[in-house]
């Protein structure tokens, strides 16, 4: 399939997803934090190679409807319909992300009385802080393809409210740490342990919303989250063999080395991000993942891979160009090329999904709207991965070395 035809699948797909759920129906709305921050950022990413007004406003459609249905509290509460930051009608309007997203999970938090079942905890509601940060981005990405301030300044907002209830002090002088979950108010830790990417999650995205506040003088500044959020992320370990998570830390590479070029810092977290996804690439692949049937494999988390995989040619291209900070870590440069070497694992994993009876499957099926969405993601990857519009320079479909070595995985 050629890149005009991924954009049409990808465009057929969201209008798919965005019918479904109630964006542009008369269906009630079904709002689920991750899936909606990818939505957003493909209906972006779309309408601006499209030209297409419909997509854009279907975009903007869906940041309201997040904010209108996450950031209140649920129809089975109490509180329903308030604001989750206890804000009156009016300054919710005004600042919808001062409490905080609910994810969108189909059962309630669980009360304070309850036993923790660490299975029935994956259905129930509340806070996820990597859920935040991906809400964060594509709110920055509304601000970068408007030019309008608004969602940075809002995504500016969330990451202080997210800040202040997800981290917290173990003890009189230590560092900071994260909890994984929080209560749908924040007044409470859901499941207390740290998230393993929530730290870089924050450190890069709070980096991203101070890099692009340009001249708006609104908003908190993340002064005092940036300084905490890298003292947290120091000296940590990134390495999982996880392919959601590997993806991630490809696109977190990718995330740092625009900002780094921008002189926005984050500089010191390149050569250890790419030093973890190149071991966990070695790791995932000796487990055979894609030899698998359907049955057997999750769709969302292998496309979060092979978006991951996009970025990564993407960054090979701006070091090819301008090799800049890997100048003084070859460490980088070599780890760079063996996740080079993976790249033609992007066009099997769509390639995988795109066949109609692969997408019947139960697995497909019980994910389905962040399976599409992804999959949208992956096959039009610009409006999620770019920091610098979707216009920026397509990646060589056959790369070079860079450093003069064997590239290796």
């Amino acid at each position: 399939m050629d890149e005009a035809g991924k954009q049409q699948a990808a465009v057929e797909l969201m209008l798919q997803f965005a019918e479904r759920t109630g964006l542009s129906s008369e269906r009630p709305p079904r709002r689920y934090l991750w899936t909606d921050a990818f939505a957003v950022c493909n209906l972006l990413g779309l309408a601006r190679a499209w030209g297409s007004v419909p997509l854009h406003e279907l975009a903007l459609r869906l940041v309201d409807q997040v904010h209108h249905v996450l950031g209140r509290h649920r129809a089975d509460d109490p509180r329903a319909g308030q604001w989750i930051s206890g804000l009156s009608p009016e300054a919710g309007e005004a600042h919808p992300t001062a409490g905080g997203l609910r994810i969108g999970k189909p059962l309630p938090e669980r009360r304070p009385d309850e036993p923790f079942d660490p299975d029935l905890e994956w259905e129930r509601d509340g806070q996820y802080y990597h859920y935040l940060s991906k809400w964060m981005h594509a709110l920055d990405q509304r601000t970068r393809f408007t030019g309008e301030p608004v969602g940075n300044r809002q995504a500016r907002e969330l990451a202080a409210a997210a800040h202040a209830g997800f981290t917290y002090t173990p003890r009189p002088g230590a560092r900071k740490r994260m909890v994984w979950k929080m209560s749908i108010d924040l007044g409470r830790p859901l499941v207390p342990s740290m998230g393993h990417h929530d730290p870089l999650d924050g450190l890069i995205t709070v980096l991203q919303l101070r890099a692009d506040r340009g001249d708006d003088p609104e908003g908190p500044d993340l002064d005092v989250e940036l300084a905490e959020m890298t003292a947290i992320a120091d000296h940590h370990d990134w390495a999982t063999d996880d392919p959601l998570g590997l993806g991630g830390l490809m696109s977190d590479a990718y995330r740092l080395d625009q900002l780094v070029r921008r002189g926005a810092g984050g500089g010191e977290q390149l050569a250890p991000v790419l030093a973890a996804a190149g071991a966990g690439m070695s790791d995932y692949l000796r487990q055979l993942p894609l030899q698998r049937q359907a049955r057997h494999r999750l769709a969302f988390r292998e496309l979060g891979l092979a978006i991951g995989l996009q970025a990564v040619a993407r960054l090979y291209e701006a070091v090819r160009r301008d090799p800049g900070p890997y100048a003084a870590i070859p460490a980088a440069l070599r780890d760079l090329e063996s996740l080079v070497a993976c790249l033609p694992l992007t066009e099997s994993i769509e390639g995988f999904w795109l066949r109609p009876e692969h997408r019947r499957s139960e697995g497909w099926l019980a994910h389905h709207d962040i399976n599409e969405v992804m999959l949208a993601t992956s096959l039009a990857p610009a409006g999620y991965l770019s920091l610098a519009g979707p216009a920026a320079t397509a990646p060589s479909p056959t790369p070079q070395p860079l450093s003069g070595g064997a590239a290796h995985h």
